[in-house]
């Protein structure tokens, strides 16, 4: 089963697992919303990329009620839940069916990921980020919240049990719990922290940071010149 079937089947409660399955949800989403310049307006172009039911779109959407949306997506169920997210928007969002890995040259002002990017491979990962580079405008930015590879297997472990635990007691399901460990042992190939930082500054971003970890879960930023 490719990914796009895989997580198409998640597309009815897709939006659920997610705030169940990131305990730190709300917190993450806050830093990264505080990482979009204050200046920005209507005339910004977002770039969502690997933007499912349009989580973080939604959030940006929220502060910056007039900027333009690229919803991107592989999966085309979860992009019709985006559609009827926002329905109401008209020709302020637009969206892309394809793999990212074609991304082309989008002139955009800001470019934001969440929990997609770890489906790559490391060298995929490098190409992305050199191809999101260039598709930002100068000052552009590049926001990523994204699963992070423990330093050590001692780390990895502790992370996941710590994540079992703790979703569980969100009230997640065991079949959905198990369904995630599947997806996960099929699909995620989390890269660590520091070669994710130096990937961003090789792609010639500036002002890398990861501003915020919780355990496994960070936000990235970089900054075009």
């Amino acid at each position: 089963m490719t990914i796009a079937k895989e997580f198409n089947k998640t597309a009815s409660y897709y939006d659920d697992w997610v705030r169940k399955a990131i305990p730190c949800y709300d917190e993450v989403f806050k830093v990264a919303l505080e990482l979009i310049p204050d200046g920005s307006g209507e005339s910004m172009t977002v770039l969502d990329l690997g933007a499912g039911t349009g989580l973080f779109s939604q959030h940006v959407v929220a502060q910056f009620p007039k900027a333009h949306f690229i919803l991107w997506d592989v999966a085309e169920d979860l992009l019709e839940e985006a559609r009827t997210r926002f329905a109401d928007k008209g020709t302020q969002f637009e969206y892309v069916i394809n793999d990212y890995r074609d991304l082309h040259q989008a002139n955009v002002d800001i470019v934001i990921s969440s929990l997609s990017i770890h489906h790559l491979s490391d060298p995929e990962k490098q190409k992305l980020f050199e191809k999101i580079y260039s598709s930002l405008r100068s000052n552009g930015i590049f926001v990523n919240i994204d699963q992070i590879a423990g330093e050590t297997e001692k780390l990895a472990d502790f992370y996941w049990s710590t994540w079992l635990e703790k979703i569980r007691a969100s009230g997640v399901t065991e079949e959905q719990i198990q369904e995630s460990m599947n997806r996960r042992k099929q699909y995620d190939h989390e890269s660590k922290m520091f070669d994710q930082l130096h990937w961003l500054k090789r792609a010639g971003f500036q002002d890398v940071d990861c501003v915020y970890k919780y355990y496994f879960i960070g936000v990235f930023f970089g900054r075009k010149g």
